[in-house]
């Protein structure tokens, strides 16, 4: 299964190229399928390609549901 993450483009690092964060993880990804996007704008992130512009109030929603996520699973990790 693959996931696609939202990620805040924090940087323009290059013709077609950027930086983005997550809760502190960051990654160099392509713009290319997103020439438009500018910093500050949420991106959907797979296999290391923005491929989406997200409104800010969309992406909380699918972090804050990411987040949810991790802790209903967190005790899996645990055994």
């Amino acid at each position: 299964m693959c996931l696609a993450i939202p990620m805040e483009l924090i940087e323009i690092t290059g013709e077609g190229t950027g930086k983005v964060n997550a809760g502190g993880i960051r990654t160099d990804v392509s713009l290319m399928m997103i020439p438009h996007a500018k910093v500050g704008d949420y991106l959907i992130i797979h296999a290391g390609f923005g491929i989406e512009i997200l409104d800010r109030e969309e992406a909380r929603i699918r972090l804050d549901l990411f987040k949810e996520i991790a802790e209903a699973t967190r005790h899996l990790e645990e055994t």
